[in-house]
């Protein structure tokens, strides 16, 4: 049998849509790929490590293959392009945003962090604004989804507190566009920044 840490990974991924995070555990893997506990721990030692490895295919489905922008693509849209790739690659699994939450990418993002980097400076950010900016819009994105795939608390007493309530409908319909909005203007305040510091 060819059991190999991508194998596991991914047979971890397609767990992971029908038990959820919380019901993802390596005795229930083992069961699933019909193998004892113990021989996963020749690929993983722990569930937070095989987190980190699903975290890292979600990443790599994400990002892996983005190039540079194009002749005449601004970085702008280059930057919203990733972030639309992020987002659509977390929703594909049940908690795929809470996958990435707290773990570890440093060898997943490599790559797509550097042309990252590389956009943003010939645009005109220093390093460390470049790298800060990265950083909000990842946040931006990780923290939307995450909400996105998560049940909040209930919609508030409108008689109580009627602007939460009118907010509440606003903040419940129609996710794609309330993400492109806060996209927009997390961007809109990066671009402004671009020169300020």
């Amino acid at each position: 049998m060819g059991l190999g840490r991508d194998a596991i990974v991914r047979a971890a991924l397609a767990l992971l849509n029908d038990v959820g995070l919380e019901g993802l555990t390596l005795r229930r893997l083992a069961d699933e790929l019909d193998v004892q506990a113990p021989a996963l721990y020749w690929h993983v030692k722990n569930k937070a490590e095989l987190l980190d490895g699903m975290a890292a295919a979600i990443f790599h489905d994400a990002l892996d293959d983005v190039e540079a922008p194009r002749r005449g693509e601004s970085w702008v849209d280059w930057t919203a392009d990733c972030a639309h790739r992020l987002r659509t690659a977390m929703l594909t699994y049940r908690d795929g945003a809470h996958v990435l939450s707290g773990t570890c990418l440093s060898h997943a993002s490599g790559r797509p962090l550097e042309l990252a980097m590389r956009t943003l400076c010939d645009a005109g950010f220093s390093v460390r604004d470049a790298g800060r900016g990265i950083a909000a819009v990842y946040s931006y994105v990780q923290g939307f989804t995450v909400e996105e795939q998560s049940t909040g608390p209930g919609e508030p007493d409108a008689a109580r507190f009627p602007l939460a309530a009118h907010a509440w409908v606003e903040l419940t319909k129609d996710a794609d566009e309330r993400f492109e909005h806060g996209l927009r203007l997390l961007l809109s305040g990066l671009r402004l920044s671009r020169f300020g510091s």
